[in-house]
């Protein structure tokens, strides 16, 4: 098989599941396509395991993706800074406080509890691990997807500062757990110990320097968008601005996930603002929402392809039902504490801390994550951990998250 008829195979099914959403199941356009293509990745992997076959097809899948470069130096730009679009700056500001701190030390908290409470539980299930493997599953299972979990919000109508605080957290925690994802991993590829130290100066480095370079490249987008008025051709110099942007950043070492966080923003708030007519804002948003969808859709069908190939032995499966109410205990300490905390000065609605926690909704980014591991002992397993949260998230947490929420906005009086 070659790679455009991977590429036809990917988008006939994303395109199929969009229309069966949008036919039968009538979810949020994100949420329907997302759990579409996990529902095809479990019927895959249920049709394997009862003798239909499906390894070999997706072994040769598999093999035509290097998933380092597709997805660390591809998808993550395009999801991160659609994501970042539909973010109110001056909201943003209001609770700027809130949402920096969990984005950070709520990410820093969650894979330290995840990765040693793992450690610690995968050796008594025989799985034993290196620890810094253990702390790569807690780096990426700790960020949040934002666009799932701001489309089930909007439809609940949450509070609007915690629906803010929620979102924002969820943006940038993604771009905060990329770059302490790539430096854990920078540790467990070299062979060094784990030093907290040496963590801390590569995290500051790329996030300081992710952040200024974003603003740059994000600024110069903007002048050009100004200049002209074609949706078409502005359409292409956002896609150039993910593009190149993401490349470099990369080549000059400092967060390209960060960077497309803070250049989406930017274009999403002040070129959106000044620099867009009505027509190109609507292309845009179309076009950014589509190319969302699609890439989460397309990840969810190839790590059920991966698992496919992966001997799911009971301790596996054990592990991978661990991790749901370890990742959950995780989320309620790493946003539990920081609450407390911002009391002190922030004003936090009932139920802040309940709803926090269950919306942490795990999608596109972790799966991502997992899937640009490279080759190991321990690749399997930490696949099969990631998805076994994942299908937890968004077949047990999102239903239930309207419900919730509505409470949250009744206790704080808004109906």
């Amino acid at each position: 098989m070659d790679l455009f008829a991977i590429i036809a195979l990917l988008v006939t099914l994303t395109a199929m599941l969009g229309w069966i959403n949008e036919r039968f199941l009538h979810l949020p356009t994100a949420i329907g396509v997302t759990v579409g293509g996990l529902v095809t990745s479990l019927v895959l992997i249920a049709g394997t395991r009862v003798g239909l076959g499906g390894e070999h097809w997706a072994s040769t899948v598999l093999t035509r993706v290097n998933f380092d470069q597709l997805l660390m130096h591809g998808m993550l730009s395009f999801l991160l800074f659609a994501g970042a679009l539909h973010i109110n700056l001056n909201d943003l500001w209001e609770y700027r406080r809130p949402v920096l701190t969990l984005a950070t030390l709520g990410v820093l908290v969650s894979t330290t509890v995840v990765g040693l409470s793992m450690y610690l539980l995968l050796g008594a299930l025989g799985l034993r691990i290196p620890l810094v493997h253990a702390l790569l599953f807690g780096a990426l299972i700790s960020p949040t997807d934002p666009v799932a979990v701001l489309a089930i919000l909007k439809r609940a109508r949450t509070p609007h500062g915690l629906e803010v605080q929620i979102s924002g957290e969820s943006l940038f925690n993604d771009g905060v757990g990329v770059v302490v994802f790539t430096a854990i991993l920078d540790v467990a590829l070299g062979g060094h110990g784990v030093s907290a130290g040496g963590i801390a100066l590569h995290f500051l480095r790329e996030a300081g320097g992710g952040a200024a370079f974003g603003l740059a490249v994000g600024y110069v987008a903007y002048r050009m968008l100004y200049a002209v008025d074609n949706s078409s051709v502005e359409i292409l110099v956002t896609l150039a601005l993910v593009t190149g942007g993401y490349w470099l950043a990369q080549q000059i070492g400092v967060s390209g996930p960060l960077a497309m966080v803070v250049a989406g923003l930017f274009i999403g708030n002040r070129g959106r603002r000044l620099a867009m007519s009505d027509n190109t804002r609507t292309h845009l948003d179309t076009f950014w929402l589509v190319v969302d969808e699609g890439l989460n859709a397309v990840l969810f069908l190839l790590i059920g392809m991966e698992v496919l190939l992966i001997d799911l032995t009971p301790p596996y499966l054990a592990a991978g039902l661990v991790a749901v109410p370890v990742v959950l205990a995780a989320r309620f300490i790493s946003v539990g504490a920081p609450i407390r905390l911002l009391r002190m000065r922030t004003t936090m609605v009932p139920y802040a801390l309940r709803l926090m926690t269950w919306s942490a909704l795990r999608g596109g980014i972790a799966i991502a994550l997992a899937l640009s591991l490279p080759d190991s002992q321990q690749r399997g397993l930490i696949l099969v951990m990631t998805y076994v949260v994942v299908v937890f998230s968004l077949l047990v947490q999102a239903p239930t998250v309207e419900g919730l929420a509505r409470r949250a906005r009744q206790a704080a009086g808004t109906g």
